[in-house]
């Protein structure tokens, strides 16, 4: 009991919940996110053909969570852009990964003990726009439960629901890559996120919101950094979430994902499995050695 006292569990969630993002925690999320960018697969030739263009998918992929949610919620898409301080450093990220001289930029950021770090602090603004989102949609509609998870969902997943949009930008069009179709990780926690501070917004979860923040902010820097180190795309929910749609839904055991695995485990077994991030990575660069 005199541990939990010195310890004061309260007072440090609820410090941590009012800790300011800007500068520290908004420049990791702007440099993850431009880092994620640039290893889209013709995002650099984009960069040097048509810089806008660049620009714009860079602001998209930092500042898209808050346009979407401004469309959704009837207010100016372009609302956020006041913001001179927050559009410039990203804009200084933008220009210092794709245009530092010699990649010395986008060298250090990548290199991974440096990527982890900015993983997980750019996991406590994600969480700090999921709640966010749920508090400004329960000032605007004060019992609509579902526009809250919506627009937590949005504010939390970021470009990734926007990201056919994005993709036109650079000239790609691959509608088979929509998230709503294939939900990454942090697509899905955004919503349960979403969900869970719904319902902390209602009282009906026992719980204060800056505990609630604390301890899903720790969930998601772990699982996030966890995955990174470990460059996998696996999920934490898989095995709940295959259960569940088993007995609701009739769906098979371990989902399509877990089948294409089977077929495809020979090859698996011969190389590690290399992330989206990787791939792109190796492709970008096989492309840059054929143009010397």
């Amino acid at each position: 009991m005199d541990v939990l006292g010195v310890l004061n569990l309260g007072e440090i969630a609820q410090y941590f919940s009012k800790m300011a993002m800007f500068p520290v925690f908004d420049l990791a999320y702007y440099i993850v996110s431009i880092l994620y960018l640039k290893y889209e697969p013709g995002a650099v030739e984009v960069s040097r053909r048509s810089p806008v263009a660049s620009w714009l998918c860079a602001m998209l992929y930092c500042f898209g969570s808050y346009i979407l949610a401004d469309i959704m919620l009837g207010d100016s898409p372009i609302d956020y852009f006041h913001n001179n301080s927050h559009i410039l450093l990203a804009t200084a990220v933008w220009y210092l990964i794709f245009f530092c001289p010699l990649n010395l930029f986008y060298k250090c950021v990548a290199f991974l003990p440096v990527k982890l770090v900015l993983v997980a602090l750019k996991e406590v603004v994600r969480t700090r726009k999921i709640a966010a989102g749920v508090h400004h949609a329960h000032h605007a509609y004060h019992h609509g439960y579902f526009v809250m998870v919506i627009t937590g969902y949005v504010k939390g997943s970021g470009v990734a629901l926007m990201s056919n949009f994005e993709q036109l930008l650079r000239g790609v069009w691959r509608p088979e890559s929509n998230e709503i179709l294939n939900m990454s990780f942090p697509t899905k926690a955004s919503l349960y996120g979403a969900i869970l501070f719904t319902l902390q917004e209602a009282h009906w979860l026992p719980v204060s919101k800056a505990t609630l923040i604390c301890l899903f902010t720790l969930f998601m820097a772990t699982s996030k950094v966890f995955m990174t180190a470990r460059h996998s795309h696996g999920s934490p929910f898989a095995l709940v979430e295959s259960w569940v749609c088993h007995l609701l839904f009739g769906s098979p055991l371990g989902g399509p994902e877990d089948s294409h695995d089977h077929h495809h485990s020979a090859p698996a077994a011969a190389s590690p499995a290399k992330t989206r991030e990787e791939l792109n990575e190796g492709t970008r660069k096989r492309k840059a050695k054929k143009a010397e």
